[in-house]
């Protein structure tokens, strides 16, 4: 299996070379040549696989150069009822008439970012074992990447984590996850601006070609594909579980942002797995919702990214929408370099609306969308608490709303669950006038002591304190 970039850089790479470099030399993100295919026969031999097996069948498609008994024992290690909670690690919840969320919280930091980041974590070290070297991550967080990446990566040989994340734009629980840490391997950096700013200092970083390779720099976003394919995993696992044939299709409703997460799900699409709708749901920052409902990509400034109640949604430059564009453009790399690579640098947007290739987006590739407010949002949380006795995370409710617009009769729709409820506590209280249920693990979390520095939006400022911290 070799890698492409979606900007049509000549090189192609296998897996564990992409897995430590993050973006391509020219600035796009790596896909494979092409999709593996999973006809019938094999559906049927994965449906009753638990789920660190189907995690090894899956990402062994795609990875080629980890042994297979090493890369069987890595999925293993990683997915464990002890880490998940569950046996099932990603359990279907019943809610009405075929609507279902799927658990994917129940890991180290109650985020659905766990289901990858723990992977991440092992594959990292391996390979830097195997080869003997050293690795500087440098991410950006808008909440539930930082602490997952932080919670996989502490402790762990041969890696250094430099997290940055929007000052005093994630909830008083993510940053006392993140921010009370005391691992020495461990940096966090809040930068004075949005998560987009953090997204484009962690871009620029990736692009100085030298920098990155003197400093060994990898990252942690799902820009590294690693973290993608890992989240292919659950959609097969949700698949199975709400079907008992594979003649039946599901659709599935993604919270999103930065377009990672509903990205896995096109990826398992374009593998055969039956899925009728990819649904989009959106916060305020709706430039996906947007995109999808008449082909204008617009990105916002910092000055206009909303400060919402579901924060990791919080987001205006959705950095993996690069990889379905580069698909639904037929894999056109200098055409996906036009718009990414330098219109969208130039004038902001891009728009597609005239292009025949737009269409495809719903009929081909099965994506729609909607978006979910505020109100929205106290809405759902506390209609799913009144009717079925549950609590669900403000990102998760926007998936779910959004996810009733989009029912159709005979298909089951999943809901994506994206973090536990503690970790928006104040909209809880606001919805359900009382506190989330919170781990007894976490108690008292946002007492502990910070472990934090404070830097300006500025790539030279975070280029230095990587220097300085690199010895």
């Amino acid at each position: 299996m070799k890698y492409l970039s979606t900007r049509g850089h000549a090189d192609r790479k296998r897996f564990c070379e992409i897995l430590l470099e993050g973006l391509a030399p020219d600035g796009g993100l790596y896909l494979p040549e092409s999709y593996p295919q999973v006809d019938d026969a094999t559906l049927t031999k994965w449906r009753s696989l638990p789920y660190a097996e189907l995690a090894f069948e899956v990402l062994s498609l795609y990875i080629d150069d980890i042994p297979a008994d090493d890369l069987r024992a890595i999925c293993r290690k990683t997915y464990t009822e002890a880490v998940f909670g569950t046996k099932e690690i990603v359990p279907l919840r019943p809610l009405e008439n075929g609507l279902y969320l799927e658990a994917l919280s129940n890991g180290p930091t109650l985020a659905f970012k766990d289901m990858a980041m723990q992977l991440l974590g092992n594959l990292f070290e391996y390979e830097l074992a195997r080869r003997g070297e050293q690795l500087n991550i440098l991410g950006a967080t808008s909440g539930d990447t930082g602490s997952a990446a932080e919670y996989a990566m502490r402790g762990k040989q041969g890696v250094r984590v430099f997290m940055t994340s929007p000052f005093g734009r994630m909830s008083p629980f993510q940053q006392a996850q993140m921010f009370s840490l005391q691992d020495a391997n461990i940096h966090n950096l809040a930068v004075k601006g949005v998560f987009d700013d953090c997204q484009d200092i962690v871009k620029a970083v990736s692009n100085d070609l030298d920098f990155k390779r003197q400093y060994k720099i990898g990252t942690v976003n799902s820009i590294n594909w690693a973290r993608l394919v890992a989240q292919v995993v659950y959609y097969f696992a949700g698949y199975f579980q709400a079907t008992k044939n594979n003649s039946e299709k599901v659709s599935f409703t993604v919270p999103s942002g930065n377009f990672g997460n509903v990205c896995a799900g096109h990826v398992a699409r374009m593998m055969g797995l039956p899925i009728d709708q990819l649904v989009v749901a959106t916060n305020e920052n709706d430039v996906l919702d947007e995109f999808f409902r008449t082909g204008v990509y617009r990105v916002r400034g910092s000055a206009d990214t909303h400060e919402t109640s579901s924060p990791s949604m919080d987001i205006s430059k959705a950095s993996n929408f690069e990889r379905f564009v580069f698909d639904l453009l037929g894999r056109d790399g200098a055409k996906t370099r036009a718009l990414f690579g330098e219109q969208l640098g130039k004038t902001g947007q891009f728009d597609l609306s005239q292009d025949p290739a737009f269409a495809q987006a719903r009929q081909r590739y099965g994506f729609s969308s909607g978006k979910s407010t505020h109100a929205d949002r106290l809405a759902t949380i506390k209609d799913t608490f009144e009717r079925f006795g549950g609590m669900i995370d403000t990102h998760t409710a926007d998936g779910l709303k959004v996810a009733r617009e989009h029912l159709s009769a005979g298909v089951p729709m999943i809901v994506l669950e994206t973090a536990l409820p503690i970790k928006f506590a104040a909209t809880i209280v606001e919805a359900l006038g009382r506190e989330p249920d919170r781990p007894a693990k976490f108690e008292g979390i946002e007492n502990l002591p910070k472990r934090v520095t404070v830097l300006e939006a500025d790539v030279q400022a975070v280029k230095a304190y990587i220097v300085a911290h690199c010895v």
